[in-house]
């Protein structure tokens, strides 16, 4: 059952506040709970409960200011199929920061009538497969699991270490069932790439991709059942570094046989790292003093995927390319200088098959791998899939018997840029209820309104805000926490994947 809502839990019927802020705010706070099914991707805003919509007025109007606005955190979560364990996560993505990886977090919520003597296990593990889903027959399987980190999450060890923030509030939120986890993932661990399959391959891509388990057991060497156990597909990922290298450039000289003069190409880049979607202008400068023409100048930018876990085997990719226009040719004796833009994007490049990619391929936010920084060789091996591009150059001059083609390369970084700090939904600007329900309802006709909305209401017409806005109580900000199911959705029908 593939659902999508956008419940407000703690809605009730009560009046809008008119211009004044003044509302009744009476509701019943009848708000359904989120289910435990995996398949269902809900956007519920916990509130502190009780009130109905009404009784919110402007900020402003009630004495507030822009500085007053508190915000709300996102915490991501799933169920087992049966309901009976939840796992709350504050991000998906984990940042490698070369010397350490940001610490896996969160909290489990448990339910103690059906667990009863048995434990509950936490798994940290980064799975490489280097064979197609399909083909695994036999028990014998493409893919190996390498577990980086585990605990026992209940009964609770000794823990020595303090709880984060995000935790606090979880379980002061949640209550004593809830228990929290924390895993380090040690550095040189491979990054979160996946191979971009042939098209009509079903099944999971060949590459590298992390997961967090929990699951309910007697030890933590058993095998986890569907029906009480929580996988989440998290993502190691690597922002671009604060400083940039040096500019790249080349020269490069041919010289043809019993003839004393050379073409000379000189190639360089505007910068040497550059963010995902953006244009690369490369500079090329030919002088021709030889006897040979110079037909036709191309340039490309290759993507190179280095498979080192268990084989050795290197793609090659073109993914953007360009050429001088017909008629643009080089004579002897002449010169010429051109700046070339090139925009390597996944858009262009769907149907490649080898092709390196960020993350999982069934998400429409994929983009091509970013480039592996490596800071120790002797780790190389270690990082499963490195990727790094090249700019090539390519003079056509002529045949290979004439003395062929005059070809410089040079490389560069790919990456996303590192983000600023996360913002958060301001609560009284917009609502959560309305910065989440925006989405849901760009994917279907209608989206369920909660019972604030009379019968002829639209969606667009529902009141997006709550009562989750507190002016006058520090521990209200412990209640600005928006649960969102762990699943992306698919912008191509309702579907939703964890």
């Amino acid at each position: 059952m593939n659902t999508l809502s956008a419940n407000t839990n703690g809605s009730g019927a009560g009046s809008t506040g008119n211009n004044n802020g003044n509302g009744n705010g009476n509701g019943n706070g009848s708000g359904n709970g989120n289910g435990g099914s995996s398949t269902t991707a809900n956007a519920t805003t916990a509130g502190s409960g009780g009130g109905g919509g009404g009784g919110v007025g402007n900020l402003d109007e009630l004495g507030g200011d822009a500085s007053s606005r508190r915000q709300a955190t996102r915490v991501f979560k799933k169920s087992s199929s049966n309901g009976k364990i939840t796992v709350y996560l504050g991000k998906r993505d984990f940042v490698d920061h070369v010397t350490h990886v940001d610490p896996i977090d969160g909290v489990v919520f448990i339910d103690p009538e059906y667990v009863k003597d048995r434990k509950v296990f936490g798994q940290v593990l980064a799975a490489f497969r280097y064979g197609r889903e399909d083909l695994d027959v036999l028990g014998l399987t493409f893919r190996k699991d390498l577990y980086l980190a585990h605990e026992q999450i209940y009964p609770p060890m000794q823990m020595e270490r303090p709880m984060t923030r995000l935790q606090e509030r979880l379980i002061k939120k949640l209550g004593p069932n809830a228990h929290p986890f924390y895993f380090e993932v040690p550095p040189y661990c491979p990054a979160s790439v996946s191979l971009q399959p042939a098209p009509g391959d079903v099944g999971k891509s060949c590459g590298v991709d992390y997961e967090l388990k929990a699951f309910v057991g007697e030890h933590i060497e058993d095998k986890p059942h569907k029906r009480n156990s929580v996988r989440l597909t998290i993502r190691k990922v690597m922002y671009a570094p604060s400083k940039a290298g040096e500019q790249p450039s080349i020269e490069v000289s041919k010289e043809f046989m019993m003839k004393p003069n050379k073409i000379h190409l000189e190639a360089s880049l505007d910068k040497e790292l550059y963010h995902h979607g953006e244009k690369i202008s490369v500079n090329v400068h030919v002088a021709n003093n030889s006897n040979r023409t110079v037909k036709k100048i191309k340039v490309c930018v290759r993507q190179f995927a280095d498979i080192c876990l268990f084989s050795t085997a290197q793609y090659k990719s073109v993914v953007a390319e360009t050429e001088s226009e017909d008629g643009c040719t080089v004579a002897p004796g002449f010169t010429l200088s051109k700046v070339f833009e090139l925009c390597p994007l996944l858009a262009n490049n769907k149907d490649k098959w080898g092709l390196a990619l960020d993350g999982q391929l069934k998400h429409e936010d994929t983009n091509l791998a970013s480039s592996t920084l490596i800071t120790n060789p002797a780790q190389r091996e270690s990082l499963g899939i490195l990727v790094h591009y090249k700019v090539k150059v390519k003079l056509l001059i002529g045949s290979p018997l004439l003395g062929g083609d005059l070809v410089a390369e040079l490389p560069f970084t790919l990456m996303h840029p590192k983000p600023e700090e996360e913002e958060h939904p301001v609560l009284g600007d917009r609502s959560p209820r309305a910065s989440l329900a925006a989405p849901l309802l760009s994917l279907g006709d209608s989206v369920d309104a909660g019972a604030g909305a009379s019968a002829g209401q639209t969606a667009k017409d529902v009141p997006t805000t709550t009562n989750l806005i507190q002016l006058d109580d520090d521990e209200a900000q412990d209640d600005d926490i928006i649960f969102e199911d762990f699943a992306r959705l698919r912008l191509k029908g309702a579907e939703t994947e964890a």
